[in-house]
């Protein structure tokens, strides 16, 4: 059984390997998503996402959440103090990966969500060069390896199921992070070319959907089958030949 109390949990970036570098791709990624976020409330779940840079974000107020120093609000994230659907976009890194129950907090983030509202969801790729560091041993222990990696089809399946739609699907760093990345390498480009999907960090982008998903429309009267009897005559016919032949 996962236990939270067992594992590390970054309060930063540079709590990663290679933190840095991963904080400005992922940055870099998002970057021209900003500007299509409307609203007036922005929540950046967890440490990570409290320290994005978000620039041409044209949302009113937003905040932080998460247990520690330098959080807006001090709050469990499966039990988030904020009213139903009164949230425009939510960003979370590196979440699920640490949390004993990850769908459960993807239901509690949709709860707070408005019907149309954003969600983005950052986190570790099983299918990379970076599960080595879940095999071997002196790495699993530490951050990130220490955490539960889920594919993204799983957190696509998740969110299929709370009725999102998912609008980016996208992997960067293809490096098995266990060393410093100096400067992209032949192999390195030969999985982005090759095998696109082997990017170490996924990124997701969803959004609510308005419900129902599915139109309604009206009932129609169903035309009643204008039932008649079976024809009887040739049955009749014999019958009365018998009957004749019996009188004879």
């Amino acid at each position: 059984m996962f236990d939270e109390m067992s594992i590390l949990v970054p309060q930063s970036w540079p709590d990663l390997p290679n933190g840095e570098r991963v904080k400005r791709t992922v940055e870099l990624q998002l970057a021209p998503w900003w500007p299509k976020v409307f609203g007036y409330h922005m929540l950046s779940l967890g440490p990570l996402s409290a320290q994005l840079d978000m620039p041409g974000l044209p949302v009113g107020r937003t905040f932080s959440m998460f247990d520690g120093q330098g959080a807006s609000v001090c709050a469990d994230f499966n039990a988030l103090p904020i009213k139903s659907g009164v949230i425009d976009a939510v960003v979370m890194n590196m979440l699920l990966e640490f949390e004993s129950d990850p769908y459960k907090l993807l239901r509690e983030t949709d709860r707070v969500l408005i019907s149309g509202g954003y969600l983005f969801i950052v986190g570790f790729n099983p299918l990379s060069p970076a599960f080595v560091g879940k095999i071997l041993p002196q790495f699993q222990n530490k951050l990130p390896w220490c955490g539960r990696f889920f594919t993204p089809s799983r957190v696509k399946d998740w969110l299929g199921l709370l009725g999102y739609q998912v609008v980016a699907d996208e992997r960067i760093i293809h490096h098995h992070l266990l060393s410093e990345i100096e400067k992209e390498s032949i192999w390195q480009h030969a999985l982005k070319a090759w095998l696109p999907g082997t990017g170490s960090i996924y990124i997701i982008v969803a959004r609510k959907l308005e419900t129902p998903l599915t139109p309604i429309y009206g009932k129609q009267k169903m035309r009643q089958p204008n039932w008649t009897p079976a024809p009887t005559a040739g049955r009749t016919s014999l019958d009365n030949t018998r009957i004749n032949k019996f009188k004879n």
